[in-house]
């Protein structure tokens, strides 16, 4: 439900989630890019910053290290539990200058 709404926000039709969940093999779909790992605030816990390789968006996660599931179902999908997977956070790519930086 909360990946519906998450949708939502970003303007992508739901109507279509569950035949797309069975058409797409996740193995498949494209993958972000990991640039960097930090330590999270709590004990195991960490931040990890990913961009987008086509548009160059830059998405922050914060998560738990281990995150327990659900055996794979008939069609391959885990499910997580509500409170093992943490946060995203997402910024459009930095605007690019044409100038060169200034020296000090």
């Amino acid at each position: 439900m909360v990946m519906r709404y998450f949708l939502a926000a970003l303007g992508i039709a739901t109507t279509t989630l569950p035949a797309l969940a069975q058409q797409t093999e996740w193995a498949k779909l494209p993958k972000m890019q990991l640039e960097r790992q930090f330590a999270g605030p709590l004990q195991d816990t960490i931040i990890q910053r990913w961009r987008d390789p086509v548009d160059g968006m830059v998405c922050y996660i914060y998560l738990p290290i281990t995150a327990a599931h659900t055996p794979p179902t008939p069609t391959g999908y885990v499910q997580y539990g509500s409170n093992t997977i943490g946060t995203v956070s997402c910024l459009p790519a930095p605007a690019r200058t044409t100038t060169a930086p200034e020296k000090r």
